[in-house]
C-alpha cells in the first residue's frame, strides 16, 4: 500500500497538497479478528466528539437499540429493483459508479432487516466515506483485484461474501448477480468487535427558519436519475428511480425524512471494471455546497469534513448547524459541476 494517496485515487510518494499520510491514528480492522488497520487510501485519523446519551446519532431517534455499525453494498439498477432491506436502513448513500449508474451504501444500526440486498461490490469511494463511523462492519459481494490490498488495510471489518459466506444466501427469480442477499444478523456476528454508532456530524431537531418550499428534488447521473417527492401525508420524501416509483420489497415506496444532497468533486480514479470503465473517485474530504431537504422545504448548506475519521458538518453559511427530521436520512452524492463522465 502506498504511504500517500492523491486527491484523483492515483498512488504516489510525490503527490503535493492533495496527498494525505497513511497509517494516522484512526484505528479499526479489516475481519473480525484482525489487528488494527490504517485508514484507507488519503485517510489520516482522528475521531469525532461524543454522541449525545438520549438520541440515537444517526436518526435522532430515542436512543434505543445501539447496536454495531453494519455498511452494506446494494445494487441500485432497475434488474435489482425491487431492494429489500433498505427501508430499515439509518442512513443511505448514493454513490455514482461506473458506467453513469449508481449504488447505495445502506448503514444500519438502530434495527436490522431479516434480509438485505441486492448485495453488490465494493468501490473505493466507500473505503473514504466509512471511517467516520470508526470501524463499522462492511458488506459486499466482491471487489477489484487491485482493491483488495485496500479493503485489508481499511479501517472496516470485511464481512464480504468471500470472508463470511454463510451469511449470504441466492433466493428469488432475478437472475445471478442481482439474485445475492444476506443476513444482518449472521453478518454482525462474525464481526463481534465492529463499532458501536458514534457521532458523525448529524444533528437533528426542529426545522430551521427559512427555506423554500420544495414539491420534487431530481439527482441526475450521466446514465440515470432519482426524485424525491415530499409527501405530506407521510410525512417524508419518497424516492423515485428513473422515473418510476421506488418501491421495497417489503412494500411502499423508499424515500427519508430527510434527504441531503452533497456536492462532492467527482474524479477518475485508478480503478476500471472489466469493461474498461473507469470507476469514479468522490471526495468526501473537504468543504462544498449541499441541499437539505426536510418537511417540504430546502435549505442551502455548506458541509464540511476535516479529515476521513470525521464526521461530516452540514451547516448554514454562517456556520449554524442544519437541523435534519428525525428519522431515515438519504445522502444523495452529486458531483459539484455537471454530472460526472469519466
Amino acid at each position: 500500500m502506498p504511504s500517500t494517496w492523491d486527491r484523483t485515487g492515483r498512488s504516489g510518494a510525490g503527490a503535493a497538497l492533495g496527498a494525505l499520510v497513511l497509517g494516522a491514528a484512526l484505528s479499526a480492522c479489516s475481519g473480525s479478528d484482525g489487528p488494527d488497520r490504517a485508514a484507507p487510501p488519503g485517510a489520516p485519523g482522528g475521531t469525532p466528539g461524543g454522541t449525545a446519551p438520549t438520541t440515537h446519532p444517526f436518526t435522532g431517534g430515542p436512543a434505543g437499540p445501539r447496536g454495531p455499525v453494519l455498511a452494506v453494498k446494494i445494487e441500485n439498477t432497475r434488474p435489482a429493483m425491487p431492494q429489500t432491506g433498505v427501508s430499515a436502513a439509518d442512513i443511505v448513500y448514493v454513490e455514482q459508479v461506473e458506467g453513469g449508474e449508481t449504488r447505495l451504501m445502506a448503514v444500519f444500526s438502530s434495527r436490522l432487516p431479516k434480509r438485505v440486498g441486492p448485495v453488490r461490490s465494493a468501490r473505493i469511494s466507500d473505503l473514504h466515506i466509512l471511517p467516520q463511523f470508526g470501524g463499522p462492519a462492511f458488506a459486499f459481494s466482491g471487489v477489484q483485484s487491485k482493491m483488495k490490498k485496500y479493503v485489508r488495510q481499511a479501517p472496516v471489518y470485511d464481512v464480504s461474501q468471500e470472508k463470511a459466506g454463510s451469511a449470504y444466501f441466492r433466493a428469488g427469480t432475478k437472475p445471478a448477480p442481482y439474485n445475492l442477499y444476506a443476513d444482518p444478523g449472521a453478518l454482525l456476528r462474525q464481526a463481534p468487535r465492529a463499532a458501536a454508532p458514534r457521532d458523525i456530524g448529524f444533528r437533528f431537531g426542529p426545522a430551521p427558519a427559512g427555506g423554500t418550499p420544495l414539491r420534487t428534488f431530481t439527482a441526475t447521473w450521466p446514465t440515470t436519475t432519482m426524485a424525491f417527492t415530499w409527501s405530506a401525508k407521510d410525512r417524508r420524501w419518497l424516492a423515485s428511480w428513473g422515473g418510476r416509483p421506488d418501491l421495497a420489497a417489503e412494500g411502499g415506496r423508499l424515500g427519508g425524512r430527510t434527504i441531503v444532497v452533497q456536492y462532492a468533486r467527482t474524479v477518475r480514479s485508478q480503478f476500471h471494471d472489466f469493461l474498461g470503465s473507469y470507476t469514479p473517485l468522490i471526495q468526501t474530504v473537504g468543504t462544498g455546497r449541499a441541499l437539505v431537504l426536510r418537511d417540504g422545504r430546502s435549505y442551502e448548506a455548506r458541509w464540511s469534513r476535516p479529515a476521513e475519521g470525521r464526521g461530516t458538518a452540514y451547516t448554514t453559511a454562517d456556520g449554524r448547524p442544519i437541523a435534519f427530521a428525525p428519522g431515515q436520512v438519504w445522502v444523495v452524492l452529486l458531483n459539484d459541476g455537471k454530472p460526472y463522465i469519466p
